[in-house]
């Protein structure tokens, strides 16, 4: 089952291919029609010429650079899936045991410690986040740090739905951070890694403290397999199938540190909980959970595409290969925005910038952005590449693992021709 870039075995070995650099744009590897550039090394951005630029020919063998559910990893097909467990109980010996490997490939792969709980629960990421805010806080006061529209969908449920009395909020705008550094150390907090409809990402754990008396409860779900975790620095980290690996939806990944679990034997919100957030029947966490027992029904469908997405990751070398394809992607998209001035970085700090959900703005009226992205839609050259419904006016472009770089170059001539298009609009 070959793909490009990789060869040999049902995966194959990865083959590491050199980023896209300003040299390579320049000499016409990659675009640049009606351009004149500056030196690389400069870092300039171009003078324009008024040459027309031509409509590109070749195109991105996948198009799919949507920001979940993400692209499929490459060479991927449904006849690749087993189906012996289909039309089987999910409570039986042979689902469960499907259910527990892909807890056990998790674990190993993303390298979370071995004290740590692992579980499958319902409603995706989402669903996931909720279950822990429930079931979790209210035992202390809470800084929820926020700089998209995410964010301010948890900060709602604290002080809207949960009405926790001590909530303090940091907010940022979209492709800016809060100041991470006001969080303190005795209270619970709540912040997304990554914000995936903004771009900007958490650059590492150094301010939170390994002596605090709280909890830190992650929303990773477009970081993790795309971007390091320090796992120990965080107590509940949560995620859904359908992104850095292309999986589907509607299923949640729940990873709870020691601490969480004594909160959640020690402490009763004041609240009812529904069925699908119980974790913990008589005043003990419900272990079944994190072996393979899942609350409700699982698709053993979509576990097997899991199981699939996570045998690729192992087989092209596991987190480092698949944090370095991700990392590369961004890169591709860095060396065009150098050279183009039209083009900008949502995030304009590097340090904060997001490798998967790559965020731009664009010269251009909000109409006209539109219109872009709908030229590369029809020309079936980028699908759902626009901004989320709240963001600026702008573009965004999934750049995870699963996304082939080789794609990334021959989608960047399209971008520059639909760009000159929408202007003319």
């Amino acid at each position: 089952m070959g793909h490009p870039g990789v060869a040999g075995g049902r995966f194959g070995k990865e083959r590491i291919r050199p980023a896209l650099s300003a040299e390579r744009i320049e000499t016409g590897i990659a675009p640049g029609a009606g351009m004149r550039f500056h030196d690389s090394a400069s870092r300039k951005k171009p003078e324009r010429q008024f040459s027309p630029i031509m409509k590109p020919t070749i195109k991105p063998n996948i198009p799919n650079f949507s920001s979940g559910p993400c692209a499929k990893r490459p060479g991927y097909s449904l006849s690749a899936l087993s189906t012996d467990i289909l039309g089987r109980s999910h409570r039986s010996g042979l689902g469960k045991a499907r259910l527990a490997k892909s807890i056990a490939e998790t674990r190993a792969i993303l390298g979370i410690p071995a004290e740590y709980r692992v579980g499958i629960v319902p409603a995706s990421d989402t669903g996931a986040f909720e279950m822990a805010m429930w079931t979790m806080l209210g035992a202390r006061p809470v800084d929820a740090f926020c700089w998209e529209s995410f964010g301010e969908g948890w900060v709602t449920d604290l002080q809207k739905q949960l009405k926790l009395p001590n909530v303090r909020v940091f907010k940022a705008a979209y492709g800016r951070l809060p100041d991470l550094a006001q969080a303190d150390p005795t209270h619970d907090i709540v912040f997304l890694w990554n914000g995936t409809t903004g771009g900007a990402k958490v650059p590492n754990g150094d301010w939170i403290r390994d002596d605090r008396q709280g909890l830190t409860l992650c929303d990773a779900t477009s970081a993790v397999y795309a971007m390091d975790i320090p796992w120990r620095k965080l107590d509940v980290v949560t995620f859904s199938w359908q992104k850095v690996l292309g999986g589907e939806a509607a299923h949640g990944m729940l990873v709870l540190s020691p601490r969480a679990v004594e909160r959640l034997t020690t402490y009763k919100p004041a609240w009812p909980l529904p069925k699908i957030f119980r974790l913990t029947k008589g005043g003990v966490l419900m272990e079944e959970i994190f072996e393979g027992s899942t609350i409700n029904t699982p698709s053993m469908l979509a576990n097997e595409d899991y199981l699939d997405a996570l045998a690729w990751a192992k087989a092209i070398g596991g987190l480092p290969a698949l944090l370095r394809r991700s990392q590369d992607n961004l890169a591709t998209f860095e060396a065009f925005v150098a050279t183009h001035p039209w083009i900008h970085f949502l995030a304009d700090r590097p340090e904060i910038r997001s490798n998967t959900s790559v965020c731009f703005t664009v010269d251009l009226t909000p109409d006209q952005v539109k219109k872009m992205v709908q030229l590369l839609a029809a020309e079936k050259a980028a699908f759902d590449c626009g901004a989320y419904k709240d963001a600026p006016p702008g573009l965004r472009f999934w750049c995870g693992a699963t996304v082939e770089r080789t794609d990334i170059e021959k989608l960047l001539p399209w971008l520059e021709w639909a760009y000159e298009e929408a202007k003319k609009a």
